[in-house]
């Protein structure tokens, strides 16, 4: 490519009192393409934000793995949580127990997972006994029949620390009259928020001894949960610590089991909106052709000028295909460092925009959170900007080699 295909290309793109039409045509191309680059970026972002919040917020509230007993409750934990502290990466082994049950104040009822938890030991195991925002864990002391309940969790049942609520169990009791659900009366000691509306909403937290009682588990556990220095690794490293027990008989389960549909539905959801938005980025490369159509229809006359003083079909097919290439090239960058900026600071902008608007576009319930995270990968904006390019150069070539078919004679005749 010589330097005078060059500078022809550029000169083309230049506004002028003759072409200022065609300028502004080229100039709604970029913007086209700049705007779908841009707000793929920001979806893609939003995409992995919400998975990164999402593993954030499991990880920081629930336990890394749990092993569990295929014929029951566990009887002999105590000794097989001192064999797992000694298995590899394992920082934390604690017990619990754990049930499904219904709570009641009043004509408000709500149904929601009992664990039994050690205070003492529950702060090595998971970040819960971080995030009580009313009362403290250590007021579930053995026989004192408190209970800590999730925030959303209180307020459907329209209770505050202080209250009491009635636990009712699924296992029924033997009376004359027939079988009836054992019920309790617990005293609510606190209240905690994860952020995330599953466990607000169904989670409660007890003695363990409280809840073998109430659920009849005797002296055994249901399981152990276990924490690990690198959760990444949970599920190599449980299976590991699970065979270090020894014998059949164990069930093991980790947090990418537990939450597997997650974050398979985000992996879907990031694919099937990355092709979709494409189409927008498709829509504005296929305006460069347009463009340059257009641009070759103009310089009819100058094309056969070139090519009386000399230049060859390819000559000029560089030039017109320059004109395309730096209209792909500054749309594409100007979309990667716009749909940046807007990544960056996504949450001020929805959050003004919220309140301009008195709506809330995240509902917890559904999302699992409240804000709308956007976190921006330097792949994403790679794949991003080379789909675009590409695309934006396979849509000159039909112009280009429209412009290098032009034949002197033909353009010239009536000039």
């Amino acid at each position: 490519m010589s330097a005078y295909e060059l500078i022809i290309g550029t000169r083309h793109l230049r506004s002028t009192h003759r072409r200022g039409f065609v300028s502004f045509v080229a100039l709604m191309s970029v913007c086209g393409l700049m705007l779908g680059v841009a707000t793929l970026i920001v979806v893609l972002s939003v995409m992995n934000g919400f998975e990164r919040e999402l593993k954030t917020r499991i990880l920081s509230v629930t336990s890394h793995a749990t092993i569990t007993g295929l014929a029951g409750p566990l009887t002999n934990w105590q000794a097989l949580q001192q064999k797992l502290r000694g298995a590899r990466d394992v920082q934390a082994v604690v017990p619990y127990v754990e049930s499904q049950a219904m709570f009641a104040n009043g004509h408000h009822m709500a149904g929601a997972s009992v664990r039994g938890i050690l205070p003492g030991q529950e702060r090595s195991a998971s970040g819960l006994a971080q995030r009580v925002t009313a009362g403290s864990i250590e007021e579930l002391k053995p026989g004192s029949f408190a209970t800590i309940l999730g925030s959303a969790l209180a307020r459907e049942l329209n209770v505050r620390v202080g209250d009491s609520v009635i636990l009712i169990a699924p296992q029924g009791s033997a009376t004359p009259t027939g079988v009836v659900p054992r019920m309790r009366r617990f005293r609510v000691a606190g209240l905690f928020e994860s952020g995330m509306y599953e466990f607000d909403r169904g989670l409660a937290l007890v003695n363990l001894e409280d809840a073998a009682l109430l659920f009849r588990t005797g002296t055994g556990v249901t399981g152990l949960r276990l924490h690990f220095s690198d959760p990444l690794k949970a599920p190599a490293l449980v299976r590991e610590a699970a065979l270090s027990l020894g014998g059949p008989g164990y069930y093991v389960n980790d947090w990418t089991q537990e939450h597997a549909n997650f974050f398979r539905s985000i992996e879907i959801t990031k694919s099937m909106m990355f092709l979709i938005l494409l189409m927008i980025v498709a829509v504005a490369a296929f305006n460069i052709v347009a463009t340059l159509v257009m641009i070759v229809k103009e310089k009819q006359t100058d094309i056969a000028i070139l090519r009386t003083l000399g230049a060859g079909p390819r000559n000029v097919l560089l030039i017109f295909a320059i004109q395309g290439v730096l209209i792909g090239l500054a749309g594409t960058l100007l979309g990667a460092a716009l749909g940046t900026l807007v990544a960056d600071n996504l949450q001020t902008l929805v959050g003004r925009l919220e309140h301009l608007t008195g709506t809330q576009f995240l509902d917890a319930r559904v999302y699992y959170m409240s804000e709308l995270p956007a976190y921006v990968e330097g792949t994403d904006v790679f794949k991003v900007c080379a789909v675009a390019f590409l695309l934006c150069t396979l849509a000159t070539i039909y112009p280009a080699w429209r412009a290098a078919r032009t034949a002197p004679a033909e353009a010239l005749r009536h000039e």
